[in-house]
């Protein structure tokens, strides 16, 4: 199938599939003559993969070694783990980051008096004057 149907079946856009393609995590045929790219079930099945691992927002590196492994039948869990337990730590550091940020805004919402007067402290902070 043509890179249209692959990209109404898997939910990606032409675009991200043909990156997949360029980057070798996906190998579709190459027509010689017109160099439309022809797409497998098997090759529906990694679209799809590499769709479900960047929603958890894994790195295109990552998606590399996990569909290498997912590839292996030799393969050792652990070596799925790892990369897993790694990306949940960069989660928790980003969820502690974002919510440090959300409790700053926050407080200063909660400061701002949102009348009709300039004064507000949202801005201020934005502009980097001390409250």
């Amino acid at each position: 199938m043509l890179i249209g149907e692959a990209s109404r079946q898997t939910g990606l856009s032409a675009k991200t599939i043909r990156f997949y393609s360029d980057e070798g995590l996906v190998h579709p045929r190459r027509d010689p003559f017109t160099g439309y790219r022809s797409f497998t079930e098997t090759d529906l099945v990694r679209l799809r993969f590499l769709k479900k691992a960047r929603r958890f927002n894994f790195s295109i590196k990552d998606c590399s070694e996990l569909l290498s492994l997912y590839d292996r039948e030799d393969r050792s869990s652990s070596d799925v783990k790892t990369i897993a337990s790694k990306k949940v730590r960069e989660l928790d550091t980003k969820l502690e980051e974002l919510n440090s940020l959300r409790n700053q805004l926050l407080s200063l919402v909660e400061r701002c008096k949102g009348d009709h007067l300039p004064d507000c402290p949202i801005l201020d902070a934005l502009a980097g004057e001390r409250n």
